[in-house]
């Protein structure tokens, strides 16, 4: 853990502390908002639009292959077996990767590296990342079936990597979502490195 932490002050990471803020989903939580749209295009060269999934849950990963704390999620397989099992219900995953110094060819290796089995949007002017806020890599959004933001932050509550039992915040903010719901924690502190804007 000394090593990861040494790595990840040299990148540049945003080391967080390991136990987030939560809003809870009651009167004093942020209003409901609308998702904002956007249309992307991902490594492929094939068009992203957020409109083309009105009635369905979707989820929004923000990836940077550099960054240790994503390095380490892929290797636990964090986000592939969320996307495969919530996949399987209609859910659809998307991954960001709005990298500066990064192009279509490095997601592209990230993908077939990782077998991912959902597409990943190339965001190098950061476009997508301002548009929803995007501070960290990972952050995660879950959007509703009407377009709603229902949930943003981190994905679970243990930055370090170290706990036995985790609470997986998108798990919960998904399945909420399937059913119409708000999730019991609508928000929370994302930890990572930050998002590689272009100067």
């Amino acid at each position: 853990m000394k090593a990861i932490l040494i790595l990840a002050a040299a990148f540049g990471v945003l080391a967080l502390a390991s136990v987030s803020y939560t809003v809870a989903a009651d009167a004093n939580s942020p209003a409901v908002a609308k998702a904002p749209d956007f249309i992307a295009v991902d490594y492929k060269g094939e068009d992203i639009k957020m409109s083309d999934y009105h009635g369905k849950v979707v989820v929004l990963e923000w990836l940077n292959p550099e960054c240790p704390f994503v390095q380490r999620h892929y290797r636990e397989g964090t986000f592939k077996k969320l996307a495969e099992k919530y996949g399987a219900e209609g859910v659809v995953w998307l991954a960001v990767n709005s990298t500066s110094t990064q192009d279509a060819a490095r997601s592209a290796d990230w993908a077939k590296q990782n077998g991912l089995p959902y597409p990943i949007i190339v965001d190098e002017d950061g476009h997508v990342a301002k548009l929803f806020g995007a501070k960290t890599t990972p952050h995660l959004f879950v959007i509703g079936r009407n377009g709603e933001l229902v949930y943003q932050g981190a994905v679970d509550d243990d930055p370090n990597g170290d706990k036995k039992q985790r609470n997986v915040y998108v798990a919960s903010a998904i399945e909420a979502a399937l059913t119409g719901k708000l999730p019991a924690t609508r928000e929370t502190k994302s930890y990572g490195c930050s998002v590689k804007y272009r100067n």
